[in-house]
């Protein structure tokens, strides 16, 4: 079995420092980490996370908590979590919440509690007051991705600042009846996604001087299926929108099924935009604000890293860029009428 010794014979550097560099210590410069992970990665070498947690009185184990693991989100961000972690040595435990109350107290007091874990990533959660005092006392690194929580640093697109953007690109092509296809505030979730999502396609209209229409504000709960049909309600009327601005790629794309299902042509009779750029964006010819939760995770789990070697805390949240995307499912309105 490949050992530390192998990887310093291979790098010329000594086996104290290929343990630094594989356990995220500092005091090791950036190329001889990288040379030293890429050595190790190509000798097959594999940390024990015993011996690293008897030397450091860690656990070599990251808790990631997800409300459930079956939307694209969630699992790009754990991929790029997952991708950042395996090269140090550390594990990652996954807590999946479900959105019930005894998923939550079963994680908050059996075992986040019992000291499973050196660092805590949340995804997309809520944290109550309570749940909040508890990571507190513990003194575990803590970081959320998608979404600001009170009190707690997180990882995240400007929601507002998105949602305004794309309502905008809509306004710009010349669009006056533009909907909103928005998420659902759905219980123990981050509350703040849909709800800035929303602001933000107001404000945009507001500046402009546009009518928000309550019958042309609907929410589809982050997913195609409940997506499609808010959008039918709000398309299979005499006076539908000439656009729609939807808080998520995969609600755009319920929206454009719809539009289908009444014979309504994109974007010959309805633009349609999303934020993601979620893979079935481009199969979809998708109008997209880009973001990539791939790169959030990393992001998160080389922060909790950094600060678990000692480095100090970023105090700060992280706002990430997103990017517009032109495919085809938006056009002019004058274009769109000649």
């Amino acid at each position: 079995m490949t050992g530390i010794a192998d990887v310093a014979r291979v790098t010329g550097v000594s086996m104290a420092t290929v343990s630094r560099a594989l356990r995220g210590l500092p005091n090791v410069s950036e190329d001889t980490r990288r040379s030293i992970r890429e050595a190790a990665d190509r000798l097959g070498y594999v940390p024990s996370s015993n011996a690293s947690g008897l030397a450091t009185g860690r656990t070599m184990a990251m808790g990631v908590v997800v409300p459930n693991v079956s939307r694209w989100f969630y699992t790009s961000v754990l991929e790029g979590i997952d991708a950042e972690l395996r090269p140090m040595g550390y594990d990652t435990i996954l807590f999946n919440l479900g959105v019930r109350g005894e998923d939550r107290e079963r994680v908050f007091h059996r075992s986040i509690l019992r000291k499973r874990v050196d660092a805590v990533i949340a995804l997309c959660l809520d944290f109550t007051a309570t749940e909040r005092e508890q990571l507190a006392s513990l003194g575990y690194p803590t970081v959320v991705v998608g979404g600001p929580v009170r009190g707690l640093r997180h990882i995240g697109v400007d929601e507002f600042g998105v949602a305004r953007a794309a309502t905008e690109h809509l306004i710009g092509l010349g669009h006056v009846a533009i909907g909103h296809l928005g998420g659902e505030e759905e219980r123990g979730l981050n509350k703040r996604v849909p709800q800035r999502r929303r602001a933000g396609y107001a404000r945009a209209m507001q500046a402009a001087g546009l009518e928000v229409r309550p019958e042309w504000t609907v929410t589809g709960a982050f997913e195609i299926t409940d997506a499609r049909e808010a959008a039918l309600r709000m398309l299979d009327v005499e006076q539908r929108p000439t656009a729609v601005f939807a808080a998520s790629d995969e609600m755009a794309i319920g929206a454009m099924l719809a539009a289908r299902e009444l014979g309504i042509s994109v974007p010959g009779e309805l633009s349609v935009i999303g934020i993601d750029n979620h893979p079935l964006a481009d199969v979809f010819d998708l109008t997209t604000l880009a973001q990539d939760p791939y790169a959030q995770g990393a992001l998160a789990a080389s922060m909790m890293l950094d600060e678990l070697s000692g480095a100090p805390a970023r105090s700060r949240s992280v706002t990430v860029r997103t990017a517009l995307i032109e495919r085809g499912s938006t056009t002019s309105l004058a274009r769109a009428a000649g």
